[in-house]
């Protein structure tokens, strides 16, 4: 088998002979609105498969293959007389249908890009079904009051945990005193 780059290099060699000799020396009418977009070569050498678009309707596309079938021979005979290879390829031609799948593709395109600007003017003329923040946020008069109620509350809090826990230091004295007595009794 050859390298990749080397097939690389052939079928673009292969593509301007090709285009050159439609030009000059296939002297065929039909061949005139034909162009080769591209040219591959398989890694042995041996096919090239070559593809080409016609210029106009269907008449035209079916003329131009016809065309090229009926002067392959002679086309492979320029390929070789300009090919620095032991052996000349066979050559295949295959229309191509990148212009044609490209042309749908930009119809696609182009129908998205009006709906989508339907959808940005629908956009542009809605109102919200209630209010623009549906989100419930309290007046500022109501926080104010709410956090002195907090602070208010919090304090009493304080107030509350400090009683209690003097308490308990009172309870906790009166129990040590009550547990020294009775010792002093028992004594």
């Amino acid at each position: 088998m050859a390298d990749p780059a080397r097939a690389a290099r052939m079928a673009q060699r292969i593509k301007v002979v090709v285009a050159q000799a439609l030009g000059k020396i296939i002297k065929d009418p039909r061949v005139e609105n034909i162009t080769i977009t591209d040219a591959r070569v398989t890694n042995d050498l041996q096919h090239a498969t070559l593809y080409y678009t016609v210029f106009g309707d269907e008449e035209a596309k079916a003329a131009g293959a016809e065309a090229l079938n009926s002067a392959r021979g002679a086309i492979r005979k320029e390929v070789g007389r300009n090919l620095t290879a032991r052996l000349t390829p066979t050559v295949e031609f295959v229309a191509d249908e990148i212009p044609v799948n490209a042309s749908h593709l930009e119809d696609v395109l182009r129908a998205a890009r009006a709906k989508d600007a339907e959808v940005a003017a629908l956009a542009a003329k809605a109102q919200y079904a209630g209010e623009a923040d549906p989100y419930r946020k309290p007046n500022e008069v109501d926080e104010l009051e709410d956090l002195e109620d907090d602070l208010d509350a919090a304090d009493a809090d304080d107030l509350d945990d400090a009683d209690v826990d003097d308490a308990d230091v009172d309870s906790e004295e009166v129990d040590v005193d009550s547990d020294s007595e009775k010792d002093a009794d028992k004594n």
